[in-house]
């Protein structure tokens, strides 16, 4: 594994404080105490928007650009691929081993395409306009959900961490996948051993951390929209 070898503030990360993919990223880098400038983008404002949609004309968030090595990396996983190989740290969030690697990899995929994803297409449906709302959609992703976290909770019955005995990427992942599900379906009433792990989540520094500071935007979550 390289070492870390460049500067210590050539990281930047571009990205906003209620961003669920962003704050995996957040708590990565805070396992590891990896220093790196937060860029906050704010997409309402047009000239804000336009810069970034220039840099990463996809526009998503997070996104990370490493100065030292003049790389720009998308996508929460593969940064936090990044930041394994170039600024390993003494938390290993992906070990060595191929197995168990694959893994971790395997638990990251399936709580961001079943969860992460899922709780995502329910919460942004609410900004759109009332007319323009997909139920359908979102009756389907509710559906998913449910069925993901039955999957989730018989794993946590017998595991303290989302690949095993030890907190690696896939936690990551959970952290506000799950803290996010929980404003949608109270973990707590249907699945316990989830709701557990959840509470070992927001106990943990790093992700406590992205939690306190993305607390003055919590307002801005949308809420279930009135009744028709």
């Amino acid at each position: 594994m390289t070492h870390r070898r460049y500067t210590p503030m050539s990281l930047t990360l571009y990205m906003h404080p209620l961003a669920s993919y962003c704050h995996k990223v957040l708590v990565a880098l805070y396992e590891n105490g990896t220093p790196f400038r937060p860029h906050l983008v704010d997409l309402a404002n047009a000239e804000a928007r336009d810069a970034f949609y220039k840099r990463w004309p996809i526009g998503r968030f997070p996104l990370l650009h490493d100065d030292a090595r003049d790389q720009q990396i998308p996508e929460s996983s593969i940064i936090i691929e990044y930041l394994a190989q170039h600024y390993p740290g003494p938390v290993v969030l992906i070990p060595a081993d191929a197995d168990a690697a694959r893994e971790v990899r395997l638990q990251d995929r399936f709580i961001d395409i079943y969860v992460h994803d899922q709780v995502q297409k329910i919460i942004t449906d609410r900004l759109r306009p009332s007319d323009q709302h997909d139920r359908y959609g979102v009756a389907q992703a509710r559906d998913r959900l449910h069925v993901s976290l039955g999957i989730l909770e018989k794993r946590m019955g017998h595991h303290a961490w989302a690949a095993g005995d030890s907190f690696s990427m896939a936690d990551c992942a959970a952290a506000p996948a799950l803290f996010y599900g929980n404003l949608l379906i109270p973990l707590e009433e249907e699945y316990p051993h989830t709701a557990a792990y959840l509470l070992r989540l927001m106990q943990r520094p790093s992700f406590d951390r992205v939690l306190r500071e993305a607390e003055p935007y919590m307002h801005m979550v949308p809420k279930e929209p009135a009744a028709a």
